[in-house]
């Protein structure tokens, strides 16, 4: 792909480029599943302009059908998960408090963990981005009230996913999600000493993956830490006042969160306080390394690409086909993609980040196919392999990159 040269539509990942509006009325028309716009020769033989363009209203047009089927049958299915998910974290719950031996507590850890990771992935993080705003009975889905049953700040994770990651993916100077604190992901992060310890340091991040993602999104590392490229990833300016409120949206999450999930519950067990908080911690672990592996296997791998600073989409087209290229498919089955929050369709969740996860299951199929025609690179394997080569490339970058690795970076743009 060339490097782009004109200005990134500036509008909020959560809304698309040109809004469409939704209508919970479906009919024959727009539920039969239809084919994407042909081109009428090889792509080879376009010119990279109207590769692009074709490429660009095939994706609307899968778009535009998928908008108007959104509706009562989508809040049917979130309703249900979400029932789901608050029974398991209740049964959870009590079997860690009743339990007598090893057997009943591992089983509360489990059932504790799928209620959680549910939570997290497959109602908040779709909810959060607005895929249910304004649907009838989706109330309690709402992007601006939601509850996250995370220790990361929903406003705060708000502008810095939707907008700042989902807008500007993988570009220098606009996407924070470069890297992690002083986990570089990419070769747009400039290398530091720290670095070369990134490898334990990212399995440590992993485990305790919310409690690192909120001082990332609310601001709080900046104060605090450096990104390398010698300004800051969220923060605005170093005013007290900007730093104080960086700090009370950091604790106003993890307070309430943490004295709930480690004091309140275990003290109700009495004599069994260690054991439900034990309990919680190993639930906790298991929620963060399942979420870091998921996120980190979409968005991570030598062949994934990112821009330098600067890089502006010229088209539609070309914004899709940089959203595209800058992440990556797994393949797993059903249960463990709900538990993924659909995050296995990473190319499509960044192609339509508004939609709800059974919508971007049901497109995968024809955006590879229109990216095989159009001659953009859809990445998909297997999640063991496709984390192998995630914590290859975390390798990789921890060393300072090679001056020939750098001008292949510039010219793989």
């Amino acid at each position: 792909m060339t490097t782009a040269t004109t200005e990134i539509i500036e509008t909020p990942a959560t809304h698309p480029p040109v809004p469409i509006p939704r209508s919970a009325k479906r009919n024959a028309a727009t539920q039969a599943a239809k084919p994407p716009v042909r081109s009428e020769e090889p792509a080879a033989r376009l010119t990279d302009e109207e590769r692009f363009r074709r490429f660009g209203e095939a994706v609307d047009k899968i778009r535009r059908r998928v908008e108007e089927q959104i509706g009562k049958d989508d809040v049917d299915y979130i309703t249900k998960v979400d029932n789901f998910s608050r029974a398991m974290t209740i049964t959870g719950r009590a079997l860690l408090h009743f339990s007598v031996g090893p057997v009943s507590w591992t089983a509360g850890v489990i059932a504790l963990w799928i209620g959680r990771q549910l939570q997290a992935t497959e109602i908040g993080h779709t909810a959060l981005h607005g895929a249910f705003d304004g649907l009838p009975g989706a109330d309690k889905f709402q992007s601006e009230t939601f509850d996250w049953d995370v220790p990361i700040d929903e406003e705060s994770w708000r502008y810095g996913h939707n907008i700042r990651h989902h807008q500007f993916t993988n570009i220098a100077g606009k996407d924070p999600d470069i890297h992690f604190g002083p986990v570089r992901l990419n070769a747009q992060t400039p290398h530091r000493t720290v670095n070369y310890f990134q490898v334990p340091i990212a399995l440590a991040v992993a485990s305790n993956f919310g409690f690192a993602m909120n001082p990332h999104f609310t601001g709080l590392l900046d104060v605090y830490s450096s990104n390398g490229r010698g300004g800051m990833d969220t923060l605005k300016d170093r005013s007290w006042k900007t730093i104080a409120l960086a700090h009370w949206k950091t604790f106003r999450k993890w307070g309430p969160y943490y004295f709930r999930n480690y004091v309140f519950f275990p003290a109700l067990a009495g004599p069994g306080f260690l054991k439900v908080l034990a309990g919680n911690v190993a639930a906790e672990i298991l929620r963060d390394l399942y979420t870091a592996a998921t996120i980190w296997c979409g968005h991570v791998g030598e062949d994934v690409k990112d821009y330098p600073e600067g890089t502006k989409a010229r088209n539609r087209g070309e914004w899709y086909a940089m959203q595209v290229e800058g992440a990556n498919n797994f393949e797993v089955p059903l249960p463990l993609s709900m538990l993924c929050g659909a995050l296995d369709r990473q190319i499509e969740h960044h192609l339509f980040p508004k939609f709800p996860t059974n919508r971007l299951r049901e497109v995968a199929p024809e955006i590879r196919q229109i990216c095989e025609e159009y001659g953009i690179s859809y990445r998909t394997g297997t999640w063991p392999n496709t984390l192998g080569k995630v914590f290859q490339r975390v390798w990789q970058l921890s060393f300072p990159d090679k001056p020939e690795t750098v001008e292949a970076e510039a010219v793989r743009v």
